[in-house]
């Protein structure tokens, strides 16, 4: 199989994002499988037909089921609200497809268990859409910590912080309504992610989650928010190292702050998203008199930077890192074998989203429920 014919469900943000990549994946990867842009759903028919022009797919459709039927469809990308996710993903693994999912996997743990379960079951290709950790920054730190450059890794300390909320003359909407479209369903996903893929399983955690801004404003007059703004999660490792982590969406100040500390016995890792093409590394063997932190700027040297740029210094963006997702699926499906995060790694943040507001409810520690079978970690 040469192409794969691709299902793309949601024409939105992040449906876009995906469409693009698929686009561009063959040409920056030469990849030997080549995506096939066959249907996109969307709400409305006028939407989807404009979509499909836009994007560049063969057709259009505003039913699910009949993106998922399509005997031309091979791979199905779910770009839809997550509150549709499980409902797609099962069918599409009845129908033969493999599914890339965008996170979160499903509304919570109940139903990103029941997608891991059909997705193991299937035997097909299932992943699950965390870009940020794809950053060649991300990817060399990952590496450094492998190769116990820094030592015994004993802290860290992550966040997720934007300020999209932080005003709260801002206006009520579908993302203050309901525990699914919170902070913590929303934005924690990604660093809860990034903790994992660095530091592996988390064990027990305490956590605090609160709504700093109750009400807003709403048509004749306020409106009751139902989720949370921001939350906190003290948390201890498979590893025994400890661990901290942050997430809020009212961060005044804070556009794009996915940033993360690690500590080990021989050195130190910083990272900050808003400054994505770099890396700081401190290594405790340097001499007295040279020792600091060294900002590392990526180039052609390190992880999946050279397919989009020669120059080092000159740096990749967002929409790079879904590229870099696209060419991670159809690696998967031509090698017909598990490319990290799975689902398994959706399903394990989600145990530990699931754990955080345990905890909160319990104002104590709680044990995460360890995961049968461990996630991919390629």
């Amino acid at each position: 199989m040469s192409e794969v014919g691709i299902g793309l469900v949601g024409g939105g943000y992040m449906g876009k994002a995906h469409a693009v990549a698929l686009s561009a994946v063959a040409a920056v990867f030469d990849t030997a499988l080549r995506p096939r842009l066959e249907m996109i759903c969307t709400t409305t028919p006028e939407g989807a037909a404009a979509k499909a022009r836009q994007f560049g797919f063969a057709r259009s459709t505003v039913d699910w089921r009949t993106l998922v039927a399509d005997p031309r469809i091979d791979a199905v990308v779910i770009a839809s609200p997550q509150d549709t996710h499980k409902d797609i993903a099962l069918p599409a693994f009845a129908a033969g497809k493999h599914v890339f999912c965008e996170k979160p996997l499903g509304l919570g743990v109940v139903e990103s268990r029941v997608m891991l379960e059909a997705a193991q079951r299937s035997g097909l290709v299932h992943m699950t859409g965390f870009n940020y950790i794809r950053t060649p920054a991300s990817q060399l730190a990952r590496q450094i910590i492998a190769a116990g450059e820094i030592g015994e890794v004993t802290w860290f300390c992550g966040e997720h912080t934007e300020d999209f909320y932080a005003d709260p003359a801002l206006a009520a909407s579908r993302r203050t309504r309901g525990k699914a479209n919170g902070n913590m369903g929303d934005l924690s996903p990604h660093i809860i992610n990034a903790a994992l893929a660095l530091m592996g399983p988390i064990r027990s955690l305490c956590a605090d989650i609160e709504t700093v801004h109750r009400t807003r404003p709403a048509p004749g007059g306020t409106e009751a928010v139902t989720n949370d703004d921001q939350g906190q999660i003290m948390c201890r490792f498979v590893s025994g190292a400890m661990g901290h982590l942050f997430i809020s969406r009212v961060a005044t100040g804070r556009k794009m702050g996915y940033a993360y500390e690690i500590s080990g016995t021989e050195g130190a890792l910083r990272f900050d998203q808003e400054d994505q093409n770099a890396l700081w590394l401190y290594r405790s063997r340097d001499p007295q008199g040279r020792q600091g932190f060294t900002k590392i700027l990526t180039g052609p040297d390190h992880p999946d930077y050279q397919a989009f740029c020669l120059g080092p210094g000159h740096g990749t963006g967002y929409q790079d890192q879904i590229i870099i997702e696209a060419r991670d699926f159809l690696e998967a499906i031509a090698a017909g074998t598990p490319r990290w995060p799975t689902f398994a790694d959706g399903h394990m943040v989600n145990q530990v989203i699931d754990a955080a507001w345990a905890s909160h409810e319990r104002r104590g520690w709680v044990d995460v429920d360890p995961l049968e079978g461990e996630p991919h970690r390629s």
